[in-house]
């Protein structure tokens, strides 16, 4: 099996051709408080960022692929590795299919494997870790599947919407 291709994904790099995917992305208010954005992104921005992606993980240090199925080659999400930290050999991920109909069908559990393969085996991490919300229940269940524990519970840690949430810190060792 190729590092970043499964039986139903495979993973890619941004393109320019992405433009549109992503800024549709960027721009659904209802993920908003998944990435903590504040305000909606221009296409002029999202093509300066997409004109960037191509640089170098060790100095940006993060990397954002696509997610597109196998068999129609469609771009259903992004997963995203960030805050690389390579002399602790660490990193923070996270995933999003975009449209409720690609979610449940193992798309995103394919996703997370491969790109924490990809981290043992080519950029030499340790651990990843995530952040979630204590509501988020699909996505709990995901990293759960994929041997990410439970290492803490942040109280209050975000304001969304005119109240506090709790959130829920994630890890996994890399073995």
């Amino acid at each position: 099996m190729e590092t970043l291709k499964g039986k139903l994904i495979y993973l890619r790099a941004l393109e320019p051709s992405d433009l549109e995917f992503v800024h549709t992305i960027e721009n659904e208010e209802a993920v908003w408080s998944l990435s903590h954005t504040i305000k909606p992104f221009s296409k002029f921005l999202i093509e300066r960022y997409l004109k960037n992606s191509h640089r170098d993980i060790y100095e940006i240090k993060q990397l954002r692929l696509v997610i597109c199925r196998s068999d129609t080659n469609d771009a259903i999400g992004l997963i995203d590795i960030f805050d690389c930290d390579f002399k602790n050999k660490r990193a923070g991920i996270g995933i999003l299919i975009q449209k409720t109909e690609h979610r449940n069908k193992g798309y995103g559990k394919e996703s997370l494997k491969l790109l924490s393969h990809y981290c043992k085996t080519h950029l030499d991490l340790h651990q990843l870790y995530c952040n979630i919300s204590e509501e988020n229940d699909k996505s709990l269940r995901l990293f759960k599947s994929e041997n990410f524990e439970i290492i803490g519970l942040k109280k209050d840690w975000n304001y969304i919407q005119g109240e506090f949430k709790n959130e829920y810190s994630l890890q996994r060792i890399l073995d």
